[in-house]
């Protein structure tokens, strides 16, 4: 099938505190779409607050899929998530929407586009052990243990990812062979007509205050109650990836007294710029993405609304 043919989808791309959910709903009121959430934190149920989850009144506006999928305590990998992007994709299309992809985590942009591997699933036994190992030990001395046994892939994981670390390890501890050995793209390329459109902040200064205007204002909407709710939790150990999420790692230092308030609001911002410092830099690498500057420009909305009326079939 000719790429002119196949169903269009949009992916919008950006840092996080970059605007992309207000992006995503004005172009919801002009454009026939339905948001496919790309965040790695919002399938969780009860990561509401910590994760900028769009509000009930804004999933009300326009459907929303991949958001509350599942248990914080559940594993929720990158194929799950291509099984289930996909599935709402196809089913968006088939209403005669356009499946509008909207989120931060690089990494799913990527599964989806190219595809995965045929790797083992998951197994919870061995991930309990990793967890509890992490949790003795820290990820630090995981993440270094993934260096020795696979530095190819060590090389490619933030050593705070603790997710991708977790994945790598159970690969080697299941087959015997370095996740790094099954390459990192599947056989089966995405059949839909991307348009990809990227915020990019020109303007660092402005995205940096905005991370830290964030992060308060969710203090302010009770996000210390929602993390308290989650550390709580017996069935989620100390190193569970999910607590380690940026923002609630910090609010759980907090809470267990190893930090005082001033210093957990400083490292959950140091923290929150540096993941958007790593999705920018996904971004530059991306040359198929359409770059659009977000900071400031009260103008957005407008430009990017021509730019999918001139690319897409609506």
């Amino acid at each position: 099938m000719h790429a002119r043919d196949l169903p269009p989808a949009v992916f919008l791309m950006g840092p996080t505190a970059a605007g992309k959910t207000a992006l995503a709903l004005a172009l919801a009121a002009v454009l026939p779409v339905e948001i496919v959430s790309v965040d790695a934190a919002q399938v969780y149920r009860g990561l509401d607050i910590g994760t900028a989850k769009p509000t009930a009144a804004e999933r009300a506006r326009v459907p929303h899929h991949l958001i509350d999928i599942r248990d914080p305590a559940e594993v929720y990998s990158a194929a799950d998530f291509r099984i289930d992007a996909l599935a709402a994709m196809e089913a968006i299309s088939a209403r005669g929407r356009i499946p509008l992809l909207a989120g931060g985590t690089m990494f799913y942009f990527r599964a989806l586009e190219h595809g995965l591997p045929d790797l083992p699933s998951a197994d919870p036994g061995l991930r309990a052990q990793l967890l509890a190992e992490a949790e003795r030990d820290g990820w630090a001395a995981l993440h270094e243990r993934l260096r020795s046994l696979d530095p190819d892939r060590a090389a490619r994981i933030h050593p705070n990812d603790p997710q991708r670390t977790l994945r790598a390890l159970e690969i080697i501890a299941l087959t015997g062979q370095a996740a790094s050995a099954y390459g990192i793209r599947g056989p089966a390329p995405l059949p839909y007509r991307v348009v990809k459109l990227a915020l990019y902040p020109e303007d660092r200064v402005w995205l940096h205050d905005r991370i830290a205007a964030r992060f308060r204002q969710m203090l302010a909407e009770g996000f210390l109650d929602e993390a308290r709710g989650l550390f709580a939790r017996t069935d989620l150990p100390a190193g569970h990836p999910v607590l380690r999420t940026v923002g609630y790692r910090q609010a759980g230092l907090y809470l267990s007294g190893e930090i005082n308030y001033d210093a957990m609001v400083e490292r959950a911002v140091i923290a929150t710029r540096q993941l958007a410092k790593r999705q920018m830099t996904w971004l530059r690498a991306d040359p198929d993405a359409r770059r659009f500057d977000c900071s400031g420009d009260p103008d957005l909305a407008t430009a990017v609304t021509r730019h999918l009326f001139a690319m897409l079939p609506v």
